[in-house]
């Protein structure tokens, strides 16, 4: 079957019945994107910067904390020093993490926007860890020097003035520390805990204070004092570039509004989205967008949201979304009209990952949407491919009739829930039985954390190569 009869059998679920398929770029615009697309030189790039950076911190406290109490430093010299390391260490972090997800494309990119979120977590609990050690270590040092017990410095502490700032800023952001643990933030609803979340911010602003004025290794020290603050400031810039001034930018500029809501299935909507010039996004199959729908009901939050069908020509994205929770459900009340605020494109689930000719699409829940987003773009580059669809029943098939319309037998549903089952539908047994070629094809899997964890570990096991299988978790919060 020739690429023009295979992209000319993709017809979109649109109520005016859209037969425009987007056209096939041309080899040297797809060659410019898969370089813009490519990991790798951004990946080296972001993490030699980070560790350069924290050398930077750890020499500069050296040179200013350490050497001058050397050669034979004082046991309350030792602890003091180390607490100032350790809020050093705690303010670089900081805005290592405003970068991290400031959801520029220079990081985006190099490791995709899920990895960066469990970064963000990680990194977040350690700079919460470092504030803690740092307010420790202070007060131990402080009660060496002056022989007492630690516990007697206090309210000698508490009572001076100077040190407001450092008390509010690590209140504020050790508050927002705790509230973001997970067993917690279960608890909270998701408007309670950005509330909180966001007063981290002042914290962090009152703590840079502290450091610059009650600091003693920045007193005399000019260059660094500049250098440290060009830091904090320049963080700061990229966060509110591209996480507010951005998604403003494109609103003003391509005006997107909800053009139709379609039930898919029960538990899955499909939400139509027309902008100006979609075109210049660049947006690519198998990616997604933060999406806040500007009315009562949404405009707080953003979501991710995966594209999983595309009509340049009209202006028009559609957006395939299951109801996991009430922000996802409200879509399907959503009214045509309606302002939508975007962020992205953003995601590494391209077909610029892929190299073989014979590709296996495996998508669960909601991965339906980019899954057969990849498969038009797939199918219209004339590759061999197969789709496996996951789900509970057959009503849940979300977005089925028009993958079987296009791709005939390459369309494999499996339905069944596992109790009834008895075993996973897509352990090695099952998945050998839907695509018996399995191990020959290069995979991609979308969807929820637990069935991509399955249908990797069953593929491995059937001889995929580890290089050829893809994946993407739906699951950044």
């Amino acid at each position: 079957m020739s690429t023009a009869t295979r992209a000319g059998q993709w017809r979109h679920g649109h109520p005016a019945d859209l037969a425009e398929v987007a056209p096939l770029p041309s080899r040297r615009a797809r060659r410019l994107v898969e370089r813009r697309l490519r990991p790798a030189p951004w990946r080296a790039a972001v993490r030699y910067g980070v560790w350069g950076g924290g050398a930077g911190v750890v020499s500069f406290w050296y040179v200013t904390v350490a050497h001058p109490v050397l050669p034979d430093p004082a046991p309350a010299d030792v602890v003091a020093g180390l607490g100032r390391l350790a809020g050093l260490l705690a303010s670089y972090l900081v805005c290592v993490l405003f970068v991290a997800v400031s959801r520029a494309p220079f990081v985006e990119r190099a490791y995709g926007l899920d990895v960066l979120v469990a970064c963000h977590r990680r990194l977040g609990s350690g700079a919460m860890l470092l504030v803690v050690a740092h307010v420790v270590l202070a007060v131990t040092g402080r009660a060496l020097r002056e022989a007492t017990a630690v516990w007697a410095q206090v309210p000698a502490l508490l009572a001076e003035p100077r040190l407001l700032e450092a008390y509010l800023g690590t209140a504020l952001v050790t508050g927002a520390g705790v509230v973001s643990m997970r067993w917690i933030r279960r608890r909270l609803s998701y408007e309670v805990w950005l509330a909180i979340h966001l007063t981290m911010y002042l914290g962090i602003y009152l703590s840079f204070w502290h450091q610059i004025l009650a600091g003693t290794q920045f007193a005399g020290h000019p260059v660094t004092t500049a250098v440290w603050t060009a830091m904090h400031v320049a963080s700061g810039a990229v966060l509110l570039t591209w996480r507010v001034v951005r998604p403003l930018v494109m609103l003003a500029r391509h005006r997107f509004r909800v053009e139709a809501v379609v039930a898919e299935s029960p538990r899955v909507t499909s939400v139509w989205v027309r902008g100006r010039a979609v075109d210049r996004l660049g947006t690519r199959p198998g990616q997604f967008y933060l999406v806040r729908f500007l009315d009562r009901r949404h405009a707080v939050t953003a979501h991710p949201y995966s594209v999983s069908a595309m009509c340049p020509a009209e202006g028009l994205t559609r957006f395939t979304v299951g109801a996991l929770g009430d922000h996802s459900s409200a879509v399907a009340a959503l009214r045509p009209g309606t302002r939508v605020l975007l962020e992205g494109p953003f995601g590494l689930f391209t077909s610029a990952r892929a190299r073989g000719t014979a590709v296996l699409l495996v998508a669960g829940g909601s991965g339906i949407g980019p899954v057969r987003a990849l498969a038009e773009e797939f199918s219209r580059e004339g590759r061999d491919v197969v789709v496996v669809h996951r789900a509970s029943t057959a009503e849940d098939l979300a977005l089925g009739q028009e993958l079987l319309a296009a791709l005939g037998a390459g369309y494999v549903p499996v339905v069944g829930r596992r109790a009834d089952l008895g075993r996973d539908p897509l352990d090695e047994q099952g998945l050998l039985a839907a695509v018996p070629d399995v191990a020959g094809r290069e995979v991609f899997v979308c969807g929820p954390p637990g069935l991509v964890c399955s249908v990797a570990r069953a593929c491995r096991r059937l001889g995929v190569r580890r290089r050829d299988l893809h994946h993407e978790r739906l699951s950044i919060g």
